[in-house]
C-alpha cells in the first residue's frame, strides 16, 4: 500500500514538475530567409515557434512581390531531458513556404501571427534585396548542397576570394540617439555590425575613450540580429557595444571611432582536382577586413543661467520624498532626518543636500543608500540620504525645510524641490543625565552648577587670636602669575574658537579637510565589494572615491571634473604630472573594468594603486 501511494506521489510529481517546465519557457516566434535572392530562384522562408500554438491560429503573411510556389508544411516535434534532477522540456514548430521572386528590388515580407494559449505573437518583418542575376557571392556563407569544403586560414587567401567581398559588404557604424545635448544631459551610443557576409569572427577589437564624457556600459548580452536595410541593401546587424553617455563640459565634444577586424568566411571554386572521397569543387577562405566606424561630433549645451543656490549639478527629472523625524522627543535622544531622491538623470552625481541644524544639535555623517539601474533610457532608480542627529538642550527648535535644484531638459529650467518646515520640540531629559539647563540664552550642564549653602561655614565662638601663616595669596606674585596665565588662556581660547567659526564658514577647507576621510571610507566600502567578488560594485565605488576625493580637494563640483581639468589642478598645486597621470591611469582601468571578467587579483592591485595615490596627494598637497 505504502509503495502504491509513493508510486503516485511520484507520478504527480513528475507531471507538475513537466507542466512547470513547460509553462516556465518563454514563447518565441521567429522567421527567417536568405538576405539576397535572384529573379527566377526560389528559395525558403520558415516560422519557428518554439510552443504548441492554438488550433488553425497561424497567420501567413501576404507575400507581395513573391510567388507562393508550396507551403506551408508544418513540422513538429518535441523533446524532454532530465539532467541532475531538472527538467527541460522543449517543443517545436515550424511553418516553411518556398517563395518564388517575381521583379528585383527591396521587398518586405510582413509578420506572421499565432496564437498561443490565447495571447497572439507576431515575427518581425523580413526584409529581402532582390537582384536582377545571384551576386550573392557567398556572402550567406553556405556552401551547395551536397559539396564539401576544405578550411584554410586568411594567409592562404586568393585575390579571387577577396574579390567576393564588396567595400559595403562589411560595415562598422557609431549611431547616436542624438547630436546636440545639454551638460549632464545622457546621450546613447551604439557601435553596430552591418554584415551582408558570413563573419566567423573579429579581432583588435578597439573602443574609444570618451573623453570629456563619463561613460557607462550597457548590457548587450541579450542583443539579438535584426534585419535592416541600409543605403538600398540588406543587412544583418548586432550590437557589438553599447554605451550611455554623460557629458561633462560644455562646447563641441568628439567621439572617437571604433576599430575591429571581421573574418569574413566565403567559398570560392576550388583549383584543384575533384577528391574521389570528399567531393570537392569548392574552397572555404577566410579574408580579413579592418572596419572603422565614423567619427561623430557632439554639441553640449552649456547649461542657462539663473540656477538656484542650491544647485550642484543634477540633471533629468526627479522627486523628493522627506521623512521626518518625531516633533517631540527628550533632550539627548538620537532622531534621524530622510531624505529620497528618486527619479531619471545623472543619479550617480547627486549628493547628499545640506541639513541646517540648530548650534545645540549634534549632527552625524551621513547615510547614504541607493537603488540604481541602467538602460538605454537613462539612469534611474534612487539615493536616499539620512541624516542622523542628537538634540542635546531642551526647548522649541524651527528646522529649515532641505532644498534639492535640478535642470530639466525636457521643460528647459531649473526645478526646485523641498521638504516641508518642521517644527521640533525637545523635552528634558527623564533620566537627568547631561541634561542642558538654559540659562541667559546659554546652555550649561548640570555638572556646572554647584549647590549652594557648602561655600558658608560655621562662625567659630570665643577670643580670635589672628596671625599670619603665611604671605597673603591676593595681589601676591603667585596671584599674578596665575592672572595672567588665564587671560592668556581666554585669550588664546578666544582666538582658535573664532578661527574655528571662520574655518567652519569656509566650505572649500571644511571640503579639502575631509576629503581624505570620505575617500577612506569609500575604499572600504570599495574593499568590501572586492571580498565579494562584486566587480561591477567594487569599480563604481573606486571611481566614486577617485572623482569624490578630487571634488573635495580641488573644491570643484563633480559634475564639472574631467581628467584634463584635474590634471591642471594637480600641477598647480606642484603634483608632479607622473602622478596626474597615475590618475588618468588609475580612472581609465576602473572605466574599462565594470563589466570585464577581471580577477580578484586585478581588482587588489587597481585598490592599492588608488589608496597609494589618494596618500600621496594627501601628502603632497598642502592647506
Amino acid at each position: 500500500m505504502r509503495n502504491f501511494i509513493a508510486k503516485i506521489g511520484f507520478a504527480i510529481l513528475l507531471i507538475w514538475t513537466t507542466f512547470s517546465a513547460f509553462a516556465a519557457e518563454k514563447v518565441v516566434f521567429e522567421a527567417s530567409s536568405p538576405l539576397t535572392v535572384a529573379i527566377g530562384e526560389a528559395f525558403r522562408v520558415e516560422f519557428a515557434l518554439n510552443a504548441k500554438p492554438d488550433d488553425d491560429s497561424f497567420q501567413a503573411p501576404t507575400f507581395e512581390g513573391f510567388e507562393v510556389l508550396a507551403g506551408p508544411a508544418v513540422a513538429s516535434g518535441s523533446s524532454i531531458q532530465i539532467i541532475n534532477g531538472s527538467m527541460t522540456k522543449s517543443v517545436n514548430y515550424t511553418y516553411t513556404f518556398v517563395l518564388l521572386p517575381q521583379a528585383a528590388g527591396n521587398v518586405t515580407i510582413g509578420a506572421a501571427s499565432v496564437v498561443v494559449d490565447g495571447e497572439t505573437y507576431r515575427t518581425n518583418a523580413l526584409p529581402i534585396e532582390i537582384v536582377a542575376e545571384n551576386n550573392n557571392q557567398g556572402g550567406a556563407g553556405n556552401n551547395p548542397n551536397g559539396q564539401s569544403s576544405r578550411q584554410h586560414d586568411s594567409g592562404a587567401s586568393s585575390k579571387s576570394a577577396q574579390g567576393q567581398i564588396a567595400k559595403d559588404d562589411l560595415l562598422l557604424r557609431t549611431i547616436v540617439s542624438r547630436t546636440s545635448v545639454f551638460k549632464g544631459e545622457p546621450l546613447r551610443v551604439t557601435f553596430k555590425l552591418y554584415e551582408r557576409a558570413n563573419v566567423v569572427g573579429y579581432e583588435d577589437v578597439k573602443f574609444p575613450s570618451f573623453n570629456g564624457f563619463w561613460a557607462q556600459e550597457l548590457r548587450t548580452d541579450n542583443a539579438r540580429r535584426q534585419r535592416e536595410t541600409y543605403n538600398g541593401k540588406v543587412y544583418e546587424t548586432l550590437v557589438a557595444r553599447e554605451f550611455l553617455l554623460y557629458p561633462q563640459q560644455a562646447g563641441s565634444l568628439t567621439i572617437d571611432p571604433a576599430e575591429l577586424t571581421a573574418i569574413a568566411q566565403v567559398v570560392v571554386p576550388s583549383r584543384h582536382p575533384i577528391d574521389p572521397f570528399f567531393g570537392g569543387g569548392h574552397e572555404v577562405y577566410n579574408v580579413p577586413r579592418k572596419l572603422q566606424s565614423q567619427r561623430i561630433t557632439v554639441t553640449v549645451k552649456s547649461l542657462p543661467a539663473g540656477a538656484p543656490s542650491g544647485f550642484s549639478g543634477a540633471v533629468g527629472h526627479f522627486n523628493l520624498e522627506a521623512t521626518y523625524p518625531q516633533e517631540r522627543f527628550a533632550a539627548n535622544s538620537a532622531a534621524t532626518y530622510t531624505i529620497k531622491i528618486s527619479g531619471t538623470g545623472n543619479l550617480t552625481f547627486i549628493q547628499a543636500p545640506p541639513l541646517t541644524l540648530p548650534a545645540s544639535f549634534e549632527q552625524y555623517n551621513v547615510k547614504t543608500t541607493e537603488s540604481i539601474n541602467t538602460s538605454a533610457a537613462g539612469i534611474s532608480g534612487y539615493r536616499q540620504f539620512e541624516y542622523p542627529f542628537i538634540a542635546r538642550a531642551e526647548g522649541n527648535y524651527d528646522i529649515a525645510p532641505i532644498e534639492f535644484s535640478y535642470f530639466d531638459p525636457a521643460r528647459m529650467q531649473y526645478v526646485t524641490l523641498q521638504s516641508k518646515p518642521l517644527t521640533l520640540e525637545i523635552t528634558p531629559d527623564a533620566q537627568g543625565g547631561g541634561d542642558a539647563v538654559i540659562m541667559r540664552g546659554q546652555g550649561m550642564s548640570k555638572e556646572e552648577v554647584k549647590l549652594l549653602g557648602q561655600d558658608i561655614r560655621f562662625i567659630k565662638l570665643g577670643t580670635a587670636q589672628l596671625q599670619f601663616n603665611r604671605k597673603p595669596f591676593l595681589f601676591g606674585q603667585t596671584y599674578w602669575l596665575l592672572l595672567t596665565a588665564i587671560l592668556l588662556l581666554f585669550v588664546g581660547s578666544y582666538i582658535a574658537l573664532r578661527r574655528k567659526i571662520r574655518e567652519s564658514k569656509n566650505l572649500v577647507l571644511v571640503r579639502g579637510k575631509r576629503a581624505n576621510k570620505v575617500a577612506v571610507q569609500r575604499f572600504r566600502a570599495a574593499k568590501r565589494y572586492m571580498e565579494e567578488q562584486n566587480r561591477h560594485a567594487f569599480y563604481e565605488e573606486m571611481l566614486r572615491a577617485l572623482w569624490g576625493y578630487m571634488s573635495d580637494k580641488l573644491n570643484i563640483p563633480v559634475a564639472n571634473l574631467t581628467k584634463e581639468n584635474v590634471r591642471e589642478e594637480l600641477h598647480k598645486r606642484g603634483v608632479s604630472s607622473e602622478q596626474s597621470q597615475r590618475f588618468t591611469a588609475i580612472i581609465t582601468q576602473c572605466d574599462e573594468a565594470q563589466y570585464s571578467p577581471s580577477a580578484a587579483a586585478q581588482m587588489s592591485d587597481i585598490y592599492a594603486e588608488g589608496v597609494d595615490f589618494i596618500s600621496r596627494i594627501e601628502s603632497s598637497i598642502k592647506r
